[in-house]
């Protein structure tokens, strides 16, 4: 019992050391964490997220080089360091500038108090991945070109707004009307997301990897590139061959048959759906027992 006692004066005496959080102190902490989180969010569904890996990588690298003592390379850190903050400014001022336009553009209290109404589309699914397979060949007989992008774990919202919505249910007559020669809509990318495709004739970042073969024109090296920034997985049709061809992790393989398509296309279906809830007060009743996930 004495040593108990002697225990817990020692802890009183520690907690008497702590500062008094008081209602403001955490009031400021809940808006802190919401505002770490809000960019946290925003770089991941970014290419910030890729850049950021990139400084993260520097960090440690500096912190080793602090750790051994290697002066010279601290010293070489300290006095780039003006450099550096220029230069971040410089590489992510595309995402600071749209991040910007995005809070001086949207209600942040009704983004908040979303409602949830159960209309939230659904996940990739059998339907989808055979309306998917028979419009790439019914396109690839007539060598029809197509690029479709397939969303997965990172958004691909930036490469959304390069397009037009269409927020359409995924079907083989849509996607064929969309890629037809001669319409409104044919040229560049279209972006599928769950069950549906959300725009169309988005723009693709080419990729810079000389050992694609030339060959290939620019419909495959834009499937290439959005593999290489992304994790989603994208069906290209060739205008000259009429091959087949999905790119992903920055990779280019020929899918001969619509059975070798239809593999590829359901082991997206076997992937954990990655859920874009942030901090919302969900109203409105559950539906078969449980939320439904926006």
């Amino acid at each position: 019992m004495g040593i108990l006692t002697e225990l817990m004066m020692k802890a009183s005496s520690w907690l008497t050391l702590l500062p008094r959080i008081s209602l403001r102190n955490l009031f400021e902490i809940a808006i802190i964490s919401f505002l770490v989180y809000e960019i946290l969010f925003w770089i991941k569904n970014t290419r910030a997220w890729t850049l950021l890996k990139g400084l993260l990588t520097i960090m440690v690298f500096a912190i080793v080089a602090v750790l051994l003592r290697l002066d010279t390379i601290v010293w070489i850190l300290k006095n780039i360091t003006t450099i550096a903050v220029t230069a971040f400014l410089v590489v992510f001022q595309p995402e600071l500038r749209k991040a910007l336009e995005q809070l001086g553009s949207q209600n942040l209290l009704s983004g908040i108090l979303a409602q949830d109404d159960g209309k939230s589309s659904q996940e990739f699914n059998d339907r989808t991945v055979n309306e998917l397979v028979r419009a790439t060949f019914e396109m690839a007989k007539v060598k029809t070109g197509a690029l479709m992008v397939i969303e997965r774990g990172t958004s691909l919202k930036e490469i959304e707004r390069t397009g037009i919505e269409i927020s359409g249910l995924v079907t083989s007559q849509l996607l064929i009307n969309i890629f037809e020669h001669n319409t409104p809509l044919h040229d560049g990318a279209v972006v599928i997301r769950g069950n549906r495709v959300a725009a169309a004739t988005c723009y693709l970042p080419l990729s810079d990897n000389m050992s694609i073969n030339k060959a290939l024109g620019t419909r495959h090296r834009a499937a290439v590139g959005v593999s290489e920034t992304t994790d989603s997985l994208t069906i290209v049709v060739s205008e000259e061959t009429g091959r087949v061809s999905v790119a992903e992790g920055g990779m280019l393989r020929s899918v001969p048959t619509a059975e070798a398509l239809r593999n590829i296309l359901s082991g997206l279906m076997k992937e954990e759906p990655v859920s874009s809830n942030r901090f919302k007060i969900w109203k409105g009743r559950l539906i078969n027992g449980k939320k439904a996930d926006k």
